[in-house]
């Protein structure tokens, strides 16, 4: 059973996923709470790089054994049935996000595990995200930020569309913000960086919405490079809590009020007007 529209000011949402789901936390009670008259309870049922398949083996697992207890001491099933809930997420891991065959049954199975503990809940897909070009994953997998951003967005709406689920499309806002701001991060020599030695200086990374490379402490003090090029950043983290506050709550990003002190005023309203433009250009791709 999927809730009707949902116009509350008061909304109680659920996560079930994993690192994509908790950078949404940043921000976005932070977000609500400046906005008059909304209200929000967020929690989470993350874990860190869990899957669909890994996420339906630990519902398996705690059916059978009623001790094991995986999200913070707690079942899903306990989750699920302890508030009333609005809206509950689900997602698959970045790493299969890309492989249409790593959605099912999983997400069919997770998808009505919700629905019979959580039967007032709309369930809706947070559509991930690609890797930056950086991210050494994508020369294993042999493909490109851009044909991984199509197979995301193709798998998710082949899901969506079968499962007649609505979209969280936090893929496609990252997409249209790395695409339309004015100043876009630039891909540098991968060799010569790989190569570089502490404390050399560091491609400029203006305009990423990951996290990208730095000089960091080893466990013997010295400073390797380190790189995450695909959890975002503070300005991808804004970006998705600016999205999912109009998802939720029907009002236009571009109304909110707050914005973090580390992004400036006017990279705000582009990563605001950005989140609400996905939205509405998203609906008229899937019409």
């Amino acid at each position: 059973m999927v809730s009707a529209y949902i116009s509350a000011a008061e909304l109680k949402v659920l996560t079930i996923g994993n690192s994509f789901a908790d950078s949404v936390f940043v921000y976005l009670p932070q977000i609500a709470a400046a906005m008059p008259d909304c209200k929000l309870v967020l929690e989470r049922a993350n874990l860190p790089g869990c899957s669909l398949k890994r996420h339906w083996e630990l519902v398996e697992k705690s059916t059978a054994d009623e001790t094991v207890k995986p999200y913070n001491g707690k079942s899903l099933k306990e989750i699920l049935q302890s508030e009333k809930w609005d809206y509950v997420t689900l997602q698959q891991a970045s790493p299969y996000s890309w492989r249409e065959e790593s959605y099912q049954p999983y997400l069919s199975n997770l998808l009505e595990f919700v629905h019979t503990n959580a039967p007032t809940a709309e369930v809706v897909l947070q559509q991930t995200w690609c890797y930056r070009f950086d991210d050494p994953r994508l020369a294993e997998w042999q493909i490109t930020p851009v044909q991984m951003y199509q197979n995301i967005l193709a798998c998710y709406n082949k899901f969506a569309a079968e499962l007649k689920l609505r979209q969280i499309p936090t893929g496609y806002a990252v997409n249209m913000a790395r695409e339309t701001q004015d100043v876009k991060f630039k891909e540098y020599d991968l060799a010569a960086v790989n190569s570089l030695q502490y404390p050399a200086e560091l491609p400029d990374q203006t305009g990423s919405l990951v996290n990208g490379i730095w000089w960091g402490k080893g466990d013997d003090g010295s400073f390797l490079l380190r790189r995450d090029a695909y959890h975002l950043n503070k300005r991808g983290q804004y970006l998705q809590a600016c999205l999912w506050f109009e998802f939720l709550f029907k009002t236009p990003a571009t109304k909110i009020e707050f914005a973090p002190p580390e992004i400036t005023p006017e990279d705000a309203g582009f990563l605001r007007e950005t989140a609400h433009q996905s939205l509405l250009d998203f609906k008229q791709v899937n019409q």
